[in-house]
């Protein structure tokens, strides 16, 4: 093996730690006991120990590096979705026929749900960012498996243009605790999706019913899934399903949430807001859950460069983008309990109005949401 394909392969390998998590659900349905939590354990504490073992990784690589160069990044991205979809029907299939209690079928059922939110949303995102209609397709594959398939209209044609606006519904405001975010995000992303598309065909004078518009994969794909999974457990296997992608919808709508928390583009007037940079996001160094989350804590730099494949993000110091105190598993378990996440979080907010905006004087608007919309 040459020297640079050993270095490539050097980078890439601490991103293939997803698939270690991979048995876990399977042993959690086939052994039960203390087991069935074997996922939120190792993708939430374990991470969370080497973050604080390991520390933080302000390294940057190179963001000329060519596809060519990171095409074992690139493979365990393409590897997940079969070994996911397997997992979720395998491990339902089991569970409609073990003999464990109710709390050891949901525990395990949560732990898929878990997977699916932790890596499988995670893989989804970078996975439809890409040109390449084979990776947008496996990105489709994973987000309509939780049946979340209009997300990727959300956050490509909604999310990423209006950021850190009042158009933007997973921008969490400013006090607004999770539990009323996670209850308004639910409908207003499916709508705002729905839109963002239709006025994408009108613009081209197509019809919103045009076979063109995506929703029809988005339906067709998740009716299959949901076909599947009563063909291979009944009505139990159908409804433990459901219950495994609202688990991981859920950790992704905690994950939107901790990412824009409180952070607000200036209003310039007319409805226009100033460009996005790397400080209208959260950021996030911590080694060990970027490697879980293909580094989706730099997060700052993925809104300023959506195009970058995720071995390439960068990271910023904290005079450029506002830093997260821990990486997204404490930071989700904090947001669980708004007043200790507004102990940890609104003095940070607060501060980053101050170095970025001191002659902005009253936030109350932007925390109101009443700005103009964007245009």
């Amino acid at each position: 093996m040459s020297v640079t394909r050993l270095s490539h392969l050097q980078m890439a390998l601490p991103y293939w730690v997803s698939l270690l998590l991979l048995p876990l659900p399977w042993i959690g349905a086939t052994q039960g006991g203390w087991t069935v939590f074997l996922v939120p354990l190792g993708a939430w504490v374990m991470f969370s120990v080497i973050d604080w073992a390991t520390g933080l990784d302000n390294n940057n690589v190179d963001p000329e590096t060519p596809d060519r160069d990171l095409i074992l990044h690139r493979l365990v991205t393409w590897l997940w979705p079969p070994l996911q979809v397997l997992t979720v029907f395998g491990v339902i299939a089991i569970l409609t026929r073990a003999d464990l209690t109710l709390w050891e079928v949901l525990a395990v059922t949560i732990g898929l749900g878990i997977l699916g939110g932790t890596i499988g949303i995670v893989y989804g995102h970078e996975l439809m960012h890409q040109s390449s209609r084979f990776e947008r397709w496996l990105g489709d594959l994973l987000m309509t498996s939780v049946m979340y398939g209009h997300f990727r209209s959300e956050h490509l044609l909604v999310h990423h243009r209006y950021v850190a606006t009042p158009r933007d519904a997973v921008t969490a405001r400013y006090n607004e605790n999770f539990h009323a975010f996670f209850l308004r995000v639910l409908p207003e992303s499916l709508v705002s999706a729905v839109r963002a598309e239709a006025a994408k065909l009108a613009k081209s004078g197509r019809s919103p019913w045009a076979l063109s518009n995506p929703f029809w994969r988005y339906g067709a794909l998740q009716a299959g899934f949901l076909i599947v999974a009563y063909l291979i457990g009944g009505w139990a296997g159908l409804g433990l399903y459901l219950l495994h992608a609202l688990v991981a919808v859920w950790q992704l709508e905690l994950v939107n949430y901790i990412e824009h928390y409180g952070l607000t583009r200036k209003h310039l007037g007319d409805g226009k807001y100033e460009p996005v940079a790397p400080h209208h996001s959260w950021n996030a160094s911590h080694r060990g859950t970027n490697w879980l989350l293909i580094n989706l804590q730099r997060h700052s730099d993925h809104h300023y460069k959506p195009a970058r494949r995720f071995p390439l993000l960068q990271t910023y110091a904290k005079d450029e983008a506002p830093q997260l105190p821990f990486g997204y598993p404490v930071m989700g378990a904090l947001a669980m309990v708004p007043a200790l996440w507004r102990r940890r979080m609104n003095p940070r907010v607060k501060s980053w109005r101050q170095k970025h905006y001191p002659e902005v004087g009253d936030w109350q608007p932007y925390t109101e949401a009443s700005l103009p919309m964007p245009k």
